[in-house]
């Protein structure tokens, strides 16, 4: 038995995208789903468990060009990403972890729909992941290296709290939400609900309600800003290219390394295929992120139904775009200009190279930008990009130098966002305050 225990533990649990292949494949046949359905799904969970990694790999390659790249620019010690356990590490060692705390943080947040006045059912796949991975790297840092772990203490704490984080921030998003929507038939499940509900306040404290953002017509030549993947390409391109030129024009020995890189070609071009590298790695992530939560949510919205059958779905985020389509842009607008302040505020103050993860502005100053349209018009829409933005830059300051430079900075600076942000010090004083569950 001790063997078979063995076996399991180092194959299964210890494998990550098998773990949640085997988690479709229950839910699937829970729900009697036919042959053909369950052989897809839980193929397509693995596989797109499996995009994740190389998506993630060939951002972090590029970061190696833009971190140091920018360093320089602001005439900083470069902060190369070195001595932390990274990523592709990370998944291969607590993907398993991460895997049955998405399930049993689930089945927690069922419970407690079915049991509780909070009938908020998270669905929203890819922040269950990210957002349990992110602040499980908070914990595993300050427990600090060559720790043993107890990885089912690890799993027992964050399933309680992350099914209660699943509960309750729908529940509290949901006062704006109805304003939003205009009724309560859904809810929002996804980690901008921090910056939305700062971007209502704000549009209740310092907007004009009657001055509704949808009155106002943009042109049709900013319609690719709907396109995420041509923002994140545009934007980075220019930053990439600005960088490459300035720090192409310096004889420092950093600079003269930097440009060494490419080698016999233009350092400006070289540095633009990496932020167009950049861009494609973030597709190929989003990209095996859809193929994985296709299906995982499918299993799990099945599960619920039958416990729970009078819930309201926390969904994603761009569920309420369609509400205010032209405060959603303009969201994104205040952002991306609030970024660029930003990048520049915390090269020369504290020293850090912010990486504006277009991403995450994008999705969150836009939904901020909608809740802030419903309380303040215009003005709320903007300024709740603008609030996007400090939290993400500032955030990410914090994450990567604070929170987690032991275990995965590199994954905050492109898939760490609001709510992960601003719970982060209360995840890592849990952490300190719980620390006999962990070791």
């Amino acid at each position: 038995m001790l063997a078979v225990a063995q076996w399991l533990a180092n194959n299964l649990f210890g494998q990550p995208a098998f773990l949640i292949g085997l988690i479709v494949l229950v839910g699937l046949l829970v729900q009697k789903k036919t042959a053909s359905q369950v052989i897809s799904g839980t193929l397509k969970a693995v596989v797109g468990f499996l995009i994740i990694g190389t998506g993630a790999g060939a951002i972090v390659n590029s970061l190696l060009v833009f971190q140091p790249m920018w360093a320089e620019v602001f005439g900083l010690q470069q902060q190369a990403l070195s001595n932390f356990m990274g990523f592709e590490t990370f998944s291969q060692k607590y993907g398993g972890a991460v895997a049955l705390v998405m399930t049993f943080g689930f089945l927690i947040n069922v419970l407690l729909a079915r049991f509780t006045r909070f009938k908020y059912i998270y669905l929203t796949g890819h922040m269950m992941f990210w957002t349990t991975a992110i602040w499980m790297g908070v914990v595993l840092d300050s427990l600090g290296s060559g720790t043993t772990v107890n990885t089912w203490g690890l799993i027992a704490f964050f399933s309680v709290f992350m099914g209660l984080y699943w509960t309750l921030q729908p529940a509290l998003t949901q006062p704006f939400m109805r304003k939003v929507t205009g009724g309560d038939d859904i809810a929002l499940g996804h980690t901008s609900a921090s910056v939305a509900v700062l971007g209502a306040l704000a549009g209740q404290m310092f907007g004009n309600k009657e001055q509704d953002a949808e009155s106002l017509q943009l042109p049709k030549g900013l319609d690719f800003l709907k396109d995420s993947n041509v923002v994140i390409a545009l934007l980075m391109g220019i930053l990439y290219v600005i960088g490459a030129a300035i720090v192409g024009a310096r004889s420092t020995p950093a600079a003269l390394e930097l440009v060494k890189k490419a080698g016999q070609n233009s350092f400006i071009l070289y540095s633009l295929q990496e932020a167009f590298k950049f861009a494609g790695g973030i597709a190929v992530v989003l990209f095996g992120v859809r193929l994985l939560i296709g299906e995982i949510v499918p299993a799990f919205r099945g599960i619920a139904t039958k416990i729970v059958p009078d819930a309201r779905p926390a969904l994603d985020c761009p569920v309420v775009y369609p509400y205010a389509p032209t405060a959603s842009i303009v969201g994104f607008l205040g952002a991306f200009v609030a970024s660029l302040v930003w990048l520049v505020v915390l090269g020369k103050t504290v020293g850090y190279v912010f990486v504006p993860t277009m991403i995450v502005l994008f999705f969150h100053a836009a939904t901020a930008g909608v809740f802030g349209n419903a309380t303040g018009g215009l003005r709320g829409a903007f300024l709740g990009g603008v609030i996007t933005a400090t939290v993400v830059a500032w955030g990410q300051w914090l994450m990567v130098t604070r929170l987690l430079p032991t275990t995965i900075p590199d994954t905050a600076m492109w898939a760490a966002d609001s709510d992960m942000f601003l719970l982060g010090p209360l995840v890592k004083l849990l952490g300190g305050v719980l620390r006999f569950l962990f070791v």
